[in-house]
């Protein structure tokens, strides 16, 4: 019987479970054939410590150095930029006040972005305090850790029935059945249906769909050096990848927890929103996916120990955050598992509490 056994292969199953390999035995099951084929493997993959919801951005800080110096650090310079038209002034002021960004002049903007319209952009603003992140390696570091510690990860095994013993638990897979003393809860768009069929009350968490586009570098440019860039209000967002571009609508649409794909009009409209904002028209894309940002009813993550099970733990409800809060979040699961005081505080660890749904 293993101490711990983690549902999810991505970012958040992969880093519980290097954390909770030194506290004792540690099996992840992943039901796909590859670790993050979901959430995790269509990310935007920026770090930006003042991205999301307070609870989240406190993580963030908390995970910053382990970005920049574990195992060799996985970040490197990017930049981030918002731009806005005459008609998103609240946007805008909202959104640099929130993220604590610069404004600068649209003309300086445009130096840094030679495509930008001049017509269209009122307003920009700039940080350089973003980074691109390598997510793959982050997910192969967790990883070589559980296994390092003799933790077992396992792929293709989609969680079919599950039992609470005496003992803790049995999940029965297609032909295999694991057992442990603690469930970990950490699969993603699937948590609430994870948690049904564990016998635990549901929390409510709703997948939403957000879609990506990689389109060629825009009128030839070298985009290499370009910030992300986000539409005032998150409208739309523009991400350099390996000298072509990615474009997102940035939407949120209700989703079933299914393996996502992308919405043809949804991508065309945000689409049209970047194309608003630039010179270069969109000719071709050269490929287009999804991926599912899970959400907690109040779109707080939950990390803990079920209010009415605490051999259940619940570590979801990441909603894009996933990568960048990473290494606090897991470690905060690993301190309250162990008993002891959370590093991130007992204020933040409250807050992330699945005990605040109770009932």
């Amino acid at each position: 019987m293993n101490d711990f056994l983690i549902i999810g292969g991505g970012i958040a199953g992969l880093s519980v479970g290097a954390r909770l390999s030194a506290l004792g035995t540690v099996t992840i099951l992943e039901a796909e054939e590859a670790l993050g084929y979901h959430a995790s493997g269509r990310s935007a993959a920026l770090f930006d410590e003042t991205y999301g919801h307070p609870t989240a951005t406190a993580l963030n800080r908390a995970s910053r150095d382990y970005h920049a110096t574990a195992n060799g650090g996985i970040l490197s310079d990017r930049g981030l930029m918002i731009v806005a038209r005459t008609q998103d002034d609240a946007a805008f002021e909202h959104d640099i006040r929130v993220m604590k960004m610069d404004e600068i002049a649209p003309s300086e903007a445009r130096d840094m972005i030679p495509i930008l319209n001049p017509k269209t952009l009122s307003r920009a603003a700039f940080h350089a305090d973003a980074w691109d992140m390598d997510t793959d390696l982050l997910m192969q570091n967790f990883a070589k850790q559980v296994r390092r510690n003799g933790g077992n990860i396992l792929t293709t095994q989609r969680a079919e029935r599950i039992e609470r013993t005496a003992q803790g638990w049995r999940v029965h897979t297609k032909d295999q059945a694991h057992e442990a003393r603690i469930l970990v809860n950490a699969a993603g768009a699937w948590v609430d249906q994870i948690a049904q069929m564990a016998g635990i009350t549901p929390l409510g968490f709703t997948p939403m769909r957000r879609s990506m586009a990689r389109l060629p570098a825009p009128g030839g440019h070298d985009v290499g050096g370009w910030p992300m860039v986000l539409g005032a209000g998150e409208t739309w967002y523009a991400k350099p990848d390996a000298g072509k571009l990615l474009v997102s609508p940035a939407e949120e649409d209700l989703q079933e927890p299914h393996d996502a794909w992308a919405d043809d009009m949804v991508l065309a409209e945000g689409l049209a929103r970047y194309e608003e904002m630039v010179t270069e028209p969109v000719t071709r894309l050269e490929t287009s996916w999804a991926g599912l940002r899970t959400m907690s009813p109040d779109r707080v993550m939950v990390i803990g120990h079920d209010p009415h099970d605490p051999a259940f733990f619940w570590h979801a409800g990441q909603g894009g955050n996933g990568f960048q809060t990473s290494p606090a979040a897991s470690q905060l699961a690993a301190d309250l598992i162990a008993g002891r005081a959370p590093e991130v505080g007992t204020e933040l660890a409250t807050q992330l509490s699945p005990q605040r749904f109770a009932r």
